[in-house]
Order: structure tokens, then sequence, then C-alpha cells
């Protein structure tokens, strides 16, 4: 008999409104491979299915009530208000269901918060490019996420990965042929080796170092939502630790790559560099292409062999295409962009990493974002006038050469943004592109000081804290002979842009 036989009866009460109370009047039922869930008023109802399969095993009750529980748990750190509890369907003597009564227990389900599908950032997404504030926010929960969850005991490094990618060429072999084609597949796993071979002393440092935690495991858009316009991280994977117990970078590369494949790649990047300005992860982001093209491989596999193929060839195809893509390495560059305040020159950082360097876009390095975080603050955190003293500048420039160069070196391309009004503000970051033997463009934005005080005038929730005052102070400034690219900044933000994208290419 079938394993959820034995659910059948759990199933038929759940899909009864007046199992609910007499105030419920519809039911709408949703199913996937792993769990039946049942949308109830302001509620939602989660059953686990009686399956057995090579990555999860919720064949017996105290499977299912152990997995209810975890799942309630771990997504306590991040959705608290979604998850409420785990409640048992008990069946009394007269072989009546019902929820949290006396007599047998016949399963358990996971009571959340219901909330509109409208809100599902996977939805938002269809619509085009999210809010920027969303993408802050996203970045920000992420990271203090990370942050603060548990060490992922005894996983993680290379042999994980490796792991990983054997089992990729596993589920690769099951739908060869009528879905993928065996050059394209073979030469994805190949270079999948390759590039494992190249970064495993990376890997276990990472793991031995604390960069292994307790993630999400399953961090895409369909399991974010706006919750009060915030985003809200839910349903991480509780059933099975080889697969939440990972590389920080490897859980946020599922999200990065989820936007990447709807061509969403200005979000990709936004999070990502706003991911890295809170936290210390840009050494690990020479293992950053691999753990996109394996998120990538992973979901192309899935898709062919869950259930109607002749609907998912072309979508499974693609992601095999982008995987291929994802591991195409691209010459590293340094770019530079300086100008006094209101230039607009985080403005124009921002719109051009999209389109350099391999995806996500480049590392935006802010000379604003530096100094907060050499006082531990938060990027947005207005300093006192001792920030922006004449050391404090100085140890800023310093610790910006010394990341773009450790960026550089590890395949990463760089954008830089600071003032940069000092002749040799200017020649030492040069210098950087020259010691890393990788090609250097310099932009200077200039504008009317009238225009520039307008704009700075009106930032709000901004890195920066120049105000009008440093505007004007700033026009006075001896800048000394300039040989970078020279940019009007007075023009609007997508004219400069592609201004400057002439330039350079």
């Amino acid at each position: 008999m079938p394993l959820e036989d034995e659910q059948r009866s759990v199933v038929t009460f759940l899909s009864q409104p007046d199992s609910y109370g007499p105030q419920i009047e519809r039911i709408d039922r949703i199913t996937t491979h792993i769990s039946h869930l049942f949308l109830v008023g302001g509620r939602v109802y989660k059953l686990k299915r009686a399956v057995k399969l090579p990555y999860v095993d919720f064949s017996t009750l105290d499977s299912r009530r152990i997995a209810c529980e975890r799942e309630v748990s771990l997504n306590r750190r991040t959705a608290p208000d979604l998850y409420e509890r785990t409640l048992a369907i008990t069946k009394n003597a007269h072989g009546k269901l019902m929820f949290g009564g006396e007599g047998e227990v016949v399963d358990w389900v996971v009571v959340m918060r219901r909330f509109e599908k409208d809100c599902l950032l996977d939805d938002l997404a269809r619509r085009g490019p999210l809010r920027p504030e969303v993408l802050k926010a996203l970045g920000d929960v992420i990271a203090e996420f990370h942050a603060r969850a548990e060490p992922g005991q005894g996983y993680g490094g290379a042999s994980a990965m490796r792991a990983i990618i054997d089992g990729n060429s596993v589920s690769f072999a099951a739908c060869q042929g009528h879905v993928f084609e065996k050059d394209s597949i073979d030469r994805l796993q190949r270079v999948c080796y390759e590039q494992l071979e190249r970064i495993s002393p990376l890997l276990d440092a990472r793991r031995r170092t604390g960069k292994v935690r307790v993630c999400h495991g399953d961090l895409h858009l369909r399991n974010i939502c706006l919750i009060d316009g915030h985003p809200v991280l839910f349903d991480c994977i509780e059933f099975s630790d080889s697969l939440s117990n990972i590389d920080i970078l490897y859980d946020l590369a599922f999200l990065l790559m989820d936007f990447a494949h709807r061509g969403l790649k200005g979000d990709a990047n936004a999070v990502f560099n706003r991911y890295l300005d809170r936290s210390d992860e840009d050494g690990g982001l020479a293992a950053l292409p691999l753990f996109l093209a394996i998120r990538a491989a992973i979901r192309a596999h899935v898709i062919a062999s869950s259930g109607d193929v002749s609907d998912g060839i072309a979508e499974a195809r693609s992601y095999v295409r982008l995987a291929l893509e994802l591991l195409q390495p691209k010459a590293s560059r340094l770019i530079a962009i300086g100008g006094l305040s209101g230039t607009g020159k985080s403005t124009l950082a921002y719109r051009l990493a999209p389109d350099f360097g391999q995806t996500p876009g480049a590392r935006v390095l802010r000379s604003d974002v530096v100094r907060k975080q050499l006082f531990g603050e938060h990027p947005e955190t207005r300093l006192p006038a001792e920030g922006y003293d004449r050391t404090v500048t100085r140890r800023v420039y310093d610790r910006l050469a010394i990341d773009a160069e450790k960026l550089l070196l590890s395949g990463q391309t760089v954008i830089v943004d600071a003032v940069y009004a000092r002749p040799d503000e200017r020649d030492a970051i040069k210098a950087v592109a020259e010691k890393a033997a990788v090609q250097f463009t310099g932009i200077w934005l200039e504008g009317d000081t009238e225009i520039l005080a307008h704009r700075v005038s009106g930032r709000r929730n901004d890195a920066s804290d120049a105000d009008i005052s440093i505007v004007r102070r700033q026009a006075d400034y001896d800048i000394g002979p300039i040989d970078w690219y020279r940019i009007d900044a007075s023009s609007p933000a997508a004219d400069v842009a592609a201004a400057v994208n002439r330039k350079i290419r």
C-alpha cells in the first residue's frame, strides 16, 4: 500500500470546512512534492506528505512530528510572526478526527499565518525589478540572519560541494537525452569539477573559520514575502542537515541566481552589494561563480524530473545555459569614480555595476560605507565631525585600496566610489590596478555647485553625510590636474551612465 494511503482520512479531514469551525466556507489547497497546504481563512495548515524520497523521509508519524517541530523552530528565526505552532490531529474513540483532541494522534500539521500571494517576491518580480528600498532591506535581512545563524557542525567545505556536483551528475544522467544534450551536461560538470579543484582550499578555510552555518537552504524568491513592506524569509529546509548546514554565500547564491535567471541583473547586484556592505564576506567571492552555477544546475534537473517534462524542457535547458554562462570567466577590471559631493558617484556606480564582471556584476566599494564600517556603524548612521578628520579619511582611502586589490586578485571586477579630490589619492587607486595587472578606468564627475547642493539637500536615508555646507566648501578645493575621463554630471543619471559606458567600452 502506498505510504500516502495512510493519510487519506487526514487529507479528507483537512479538506472539509467544518473541520475548522462554522465560520469557514472555503478551503484552497496547494500540493507540492512533500507537502499539502490548506489555506483556511487567515491561516495555513501544512501537512507533511507521507513520502520517502532520496533526500527526505516523512514515512513515519514520528518523522513528520519532528519535521513539523523543526520547521516551526527554524523558521521562527526569520519569520516569527508567520509560524504559529505545531498542532496534532487526533482520532477519538468514535473514529472522529479533530485538532488537538483526546485519543490517538494520527498526524501533525504546521499552523501558519496566511498572507496574500501578491506579497511573494516571486510574484512581485514577475512584474519587473523590485523597488530599491526592498532590495536594500533584503540584503540587510539576509546578512543579519547569517550573522546570527548557528555554526553548521560537520558540514560544508570542498567535500560537501563535491558531493553536490556528484549528485548532479547522477540526476542529469537520469534525464539526459530526452531533456538535456550530453555535450552540454558533460561540459558543465567538467567545468564545475575544475572550479572546485581551484577553490577547494578557500572552501575548506571558510568551513574552518565558521562560514558554514545553519542557513535557510532554499533561499529563492518564492520563499520570501513582504509583510508590512518588510522582506520576510520563510519555508527554510528543515528535513536535511546537509542541505541547510551550508556556506552562507552558497545560501545567498540561490537568490542571486534566481534574479539572474529572470533577467533582473540589477536586482541581483543590488542585493549582492548591500549584503557585502553588511557582512565580511568579500574574501569568499572567488567561490561565488561555482555556487551560482551549482544552484542553476540543481534547478535544471529538478525541473526536468518534476512531472510534465514537455512543459519544463525549455525552462530546464535555460538553467543549464545559465550555469555554463555563470562559469565563463571574465577579465576583472577596476573602475574608479571620483567627484565632489552631489555629483552622483554612487548612483553611477550602482548603475554601472550589473554590467561589468561576472554575475552578479561588479563589487562597489563606497567610501561612505567604508567610513561607517571603520566605526562599526550601520551605513545610514550619521557620524560625528571627528569621523571626517584627515586621519580617518586617510584610513578610508587605504582601506579602499587594500580591499580593491584583494578583490581584483580573486577575479572580481571592482568599482570604487570616493571623492578622490587629491592627485595622490587618484594615483594610489590607479596603482592598485597596475599592481593587480588589470585594466583601469578613472571617471571624474563634475557639475554646477548649485545643482550639486540641490541634490545633496534632497538625500534621505543615505550613507553619505554630506550637506550643502560641505558642497560649498568643496567648491574651493584645488583638485589639481585630472587625467581621468571628465563627465558633466549635471545631466539626468541615465544620461550620465550612458556617457560613461561609452567612455569605458
